[in-house]
């Protein structure tokens, strides 16, 4: 008999990954590559489209195919896990897209999110869509295309445009592209464009009417474990059977199916998600409402999160563009050279602060510098960064949710660094647990195209294969934890109110 495997398609921020796992989800080859990065003004963050499909399809599938030695008829389903709220629009004839996509991180909208604060407030919008007003999200940024691109809006309205965040775009080009491309979405992505009624899961008409943004161009929205079509370009006849936004992924991926269940994934920025089941809550702390997942039929599953932006592109800010370290791992042994971090404080509000604060003017300090400091206690203070983030952000989660978190499972590139690690067990004063597979969104995109073929039979099935690999508890005295992070609280209110529009 001959194996067959489930292949996840992972685009991120910084690469594109294709990954297959087996029937016991482990994980059997891999192919990635990076894209570039386009920072044309202060603020501005872009991707191109057309080369990371151009990736997928020459170098990262591939590569994948052949380091597990298997054809694609051995390919039972494809998932597709994405970088959400990156915004696309194309061309439906050329496939070619208008011009950059605009990433979760761009912040050129942050004039315009001010204005619809000032003049609408956030019930409006948490009514419909769940979500406040800022920059994180699709259609303020859909809506300064229409601004800033002569004629755009009118060809949307003719529907010679088409919208997508990432997946959209792939599954667009894998089916087919100009030659009858399935033009659709999950409702994990749909949630994260402010567009979409977070109760109904349908395209909002009062949300459409006030950003002006054309229903013709939109995708249609169907569930995050479904079969929605063949592949015909690059993968023939294997069936596109899931798509979910990343951390929605990561959160599918670590089997966190019960209210309650919690996971954060730690990577160029870093996002903690709980399972609050098929309640709808609505925060009260400044955290999302959205939707974790949505199975077939079967009705949806929400979660609350906390997006933190900055957490390992602090590291990589701290090793190119300070040069203090020559690879990211490096930080963990110059960070354990010192006790502590000697008083200092760094708040990487490169781009403004996400949850729980959302102050896009807020930029990045460091504080408590004396002549004391060393490159070691900066490193720990950069390792620290990502462990009060968390706190912030599992402080909220707890006031909101009816469930105090017990545990947190984490996953991503960062959860190597063991000091990390120990320092989040540490403040949040709560156990730390890894999983066998590091690589979740991918695990997650394929647990749910697996479900939807049959290739696994149900979520307990999944539970099975989920095993822990490490667990971090806390040691730290409660009075220093305490102290410590009321020390970060001051250097958060020193980033405020820094930037101007």
């Amino acid at each position: 008999m001959v194996e067959r495997y489930v292949m996840s398609i992972d685009q991120g921020t910084m690469s594109t990954r294709c990954i297959l796992f087996d029937h016991q989800g482990r994980l059997v080859s891999v192919g990635q590559r990076e894209h570039e990065q386009y920072f044309a003004r202060p603020g501005w963050a872009e991707h191109d489209p057309t080369e990371i499909w151009s990736h997928l399809r020459r170098v990262v599938v591939p590569r994948a195919l052949e380091g597990a030695g298997i054809r694609p008829e051995q390919i039972a389903a494809i998932g597709i896990a994405n970088q959400r709220e990156t915004t696309v629009v194309w061309d439906r004839r050329t496939g070619v897209p208008v011009g950059h996509a605009i990433t979760w991180q761009d912040t050129r909208t942050s004039g315009y999110v001010e204005e619809l604060r000032r003049t609408t407030g956030d019930d409006f919008f948490l009514e419909r869509c769940g979500l406040s007003p800022t920059t994180y999200f699709s259609a303020p940024r859909l809506r300064w295309l229409f601004d800033h691109v002569d004629g755009l809006r009118e060809r949307a309205e003719r529907g010679e445009v088409l919208f997508g965040t990432m997946e959209s775009w792939l599954i667009w080009n894998l089916t087919g592209g100009p030659d009858g491309g399935l033009h659709l979405t999950d409702a994990t992505n749909a949630s994260r464009t402010m567009l979409m009624n977070i109760r109904s899961l349908a395209w909002d008409d009062e949300l459409l009417a006030y950003f002006d943004v054309p229903r013709a161009m939109l995708p249609e929205i169907r569930s995050s474990a479904e079969c929605y079509g063949m592949a015909r370009a690059l993968l023939p006849d294997v069936p596109i059977c899931a798509a979910l936004g990343d951390q929605q992924a990561a959160l599918f991926g670590q089997t966190c199916f019960a209210p309650g269940e919690a996971k954060c994934t730690y990577g160029t920025g870093s996002f903690l998600l709980v399972n609050t089941g098929t309640e709808l809550v609505r925060s009260r702390h400044g955290l999302l409402t959205t939707v974790g997942y949505k199975v077939g039929g079967e009705p949806p599953v929400y979660a609350l999160e906390g997006p933190i932006a900055v957490t390992g592109s602090l590291v990589q800010w701290f090793r190119d563009r300070l040069g203090l370290i020559h690879s990211a791992p490096e930080i963990e042994t110059l960070a354990r050279g010192v006790e502590d971090n000697g008083g200092c404080y760094i708040v990487p509000a490169f781009s403004g602060l996400f949850a729980p604060h959302w102050r896009s003017d807020a930029r990045g300090v460091i504080v408590g510098l004396t002549s004391y400091i060393t490159k070691g206690h900066l490193a720990r203070a950069v390792l620290e960064a990502t462990g009060w983030q968390t706190r912030e952000v599992v402080d909220a989660m707890n006031a909101d949710s009816p469930r105090p978190l017990r545990q947190l499972k984490v996953d991503g590139g960062m959860t190597s660094n063991n000091l990390l690690m120990q320092f989040l067990a540490d403040v949040l004063d709560m156990p730390v647990v890894r999983p066998m597979v590091s690589e979740t969104v991918s695990l997650g995109a394929a647990y749910a195209a697996g479900l939807a073929s049959g290739y696994w039979p149900d979520l307990e099935g999944l539970r099975r294969n989920w095993h822990r690999a490490a667990q971090w508890m806390p040691t730290m005295d409660p009075a220093r934890r305490e102290a410590e992070y009321e020390s970060w609280r001051r250097a958060v209110e020193r980033s405020l109110g820094w930037a101007r529009s």
